[in-house]
């Protein structure tokens, strides 16, 4: 218990502190509902972390994630952001391109290279091959399904 009350005065990570105080106060005889009422957690996280220090002790209640770290360094996404801003049209492919070439980084997700056209201010949308309001006949279709019935 004494190793229990060092590391909760050692002012852990919220996550850990939290399953530190459910494992205390369980060891300390408070009831799971009172525990419960007072964490504001489940019954479910105070078993688990229980149980995950009467197995582990102190280690059981660390995280196991600690994040992950973007690809580019932060002086790295500078550069690319002024690249970016300095452009006057832009084309995903190219960033694509541009970043694996530059700092041997593809990014596993799209969303990754939109981030950095909204850090850039650039406003990623897809656009039509058409516009609507060109055609009469569709922009009436268009208002017509829109139209409330009153």
């Amino acid at each position: 218990m004494d190793e229990l009350t060092q590391f909760i005065q050692s002012n852990p990570d919220p996550r850990e502190l939290k399953r530190a105080l459910a494992v205390q106060m369980v060891l300390q005889g408070y009831t799971y509902y009172e525990i419960r009422d007072v964490l504001k957690v489940s019954v479910g996280f105070i078993t688990k972390w229980k149980q995950s220090y009467q197995q582990q002790r102190i280690a059981g209640l660390y995280l196991r994630h600690q994040g992950s770290r973007g690809q580019l360094k932060p002086q790295q996404r500078q550069a690319v952001l002024a690249w970016l801003k300095q452009k006057n049209d832009w084309n995903l492919g190219e960033l694509q391109q541009h970043l694996e070439a530059q700092y041997n980084v593809v990014f596993e997700s799209k969303q990754s290279y939109y981030t950095l056209f909204g850090e850039a201010g650039i406003s990623w949308k897809k656009t039509q091959k058409r516009n609507p309001k060109a055609d009469p006949k569709a922009v009436e279709k268009k208002t017509a399904d829109h139209r409330v019935v009153g």
